[in-house]
């Protein structure tokens, strides 16, 4: 009897024992063949067009501030702060009396060493005519002439020097525009003294219907942008957008900054953009020639560099690289790789030089 009982028991047991087996054979079959692979892709070259935002600024085409070149007294202002002005307009008439007589003097001297140079050239042009006559006259008396004459001459050519530089100097009491432009700035009232010493200047012109927009380009785009290349550009108190194109690029970086100077010209004919404003230029950075493009994910940043992990024979080679523009999930890369070489997709650090790569 008890061994009918434990038979069934036994085949119970025996029946469950094949399906554990055969479940865990399942279960090995499906974490093989779940097991990840590795996505790869192939290398190639792209041109990859992006933009770059840059603050700049608005300045004068051309800005010069104006002093006193001799020491003296503001007698007349005819300009204020805002006034345009035109190239060679009297702007302020300075007052120095001492240099009124000194140019008084200086007259003076000219016209007495023009009269006593006329004097001594008269008197060796009527010795010379005489002593054509042998006899008439000594050698010794016309040489004599003839030196009394080139002495006073002498005189003469510095009374002239003399008289025109305090005359040079006078014209300095009267300040002129240099150019067409705006008073930006005036420093001075009726009365005020001044002169080469002063700290700040009389006043500031500026020339407002064509301006600089000056930007500060880093290194790693400065091989991008080429006299010519058209930008737009944008201020906060204005929502316009302004076109302009680059003019002069300075050739060389700044060594503080690591940049290099670019400016553009921008024809303010509505006078609406002022000197001094800071504005957003968007500069479009078009390669010239095709670069290898790669998504972000496939470029490690890791502490001994930046390197992209090449497939060679199923075997992972890592190859060091410079990253150059970045757009949306693509980044340009610089390093020695051919086009056609089979790179991971999704890189990681711990993936080891070496290390075999399922595809």
């Amino acid at each position: 009897m008890k061994t009918k009982i434990l038979q069934p028991i036994a085949l119970f047991f025996a029946a469950l024992f094949f399906l554990n087996s055969c479940n865990s054979k399942k279960e090995e079959t499906v974490t093989a063949e779940i097991e990840p692979k590795t996505e790869t892709f192939l290398l190639a070259k792209e041109k990859l067009t992006t933009e770059l935002r840059l603050p700049a600024e608005l300045t004068g085409f051309q800005q010069v501030d104006l002093y006193a070149k001799v020491s003296s007294f503001v007698k007349t202002l005819k300009v204020d702060i805002g006034s345009k002005v035109t190239k060679g307009q009297l702007l302020i008439v300075l007052e120095a009396p001492e240099i009124s007589s000194q140019l008084a003097a200086a007259e003076s001297r000219l016209k007495s060493m023009e009269a006593i140079y006329a004097t001594s050239k008269s008197t060796y042009n009527r010795l010379y005519e005489t002593s054509k006559v042998e006899g008439t006259i000594s050698k010794n008396d016309l040489e004599m002439a003839s030196g009394k004459k080139n002495s006073d001459y002498a005189q003469y050519q510095a009374a002239i020097a003399a008289h025109k530089e305090v005359k040079i100097m006078r014209g300095y009491l009267e300040i002129r525009a240099p150019f067409d432009g705006v008073v930006a700035a005036r420093n001075v009232n009726l009365g005020t003294f001044v002169g080469p010493s002063s700290s700040s200047p009389l006043l500031t012109i500026q020339q407002q219907n064509k301006l600089r927009l000056a930007v500060s380009v880093p290194e790693l785009y400065t091989g991008y942008l080429h006299n010519g290349d058209e930008m737009s550009f944008n201020v906060k108190s204005l929502p316009d957008t302004f076109k302009a194109t680059i003019t002069r690029m300075s050739g060389a970086l700044d060594l503080k900054l690591r940049s290099e100077r670019v400016e553009m010209d921008v024809h303010n004919t509505k006078g609406n953009l002022l000197p001094g404003m800071v504005a957003e230029v968007l500069l479009p950075l078009n390669a010239k020639d095709s670069t290898f493009v790669v998504p972000k994910s496939a470029l490690v940043n890791a502490a001994e560099g930046m390197f992209v992990i090449k497939v060679v024979n199923h075997k992972a080679t890592r190859v060091d690289v410079k990253k150059g523009r970045e757009i949306d999930d693509k980044i340009e890369i610089f390093g020695d790789l051919n086009p056609k070489d089979k790179l991971v997709k999704i890189a990681s650090e711990e993936t080891k030089e070496g290390d075999v790569i399922k595809e």
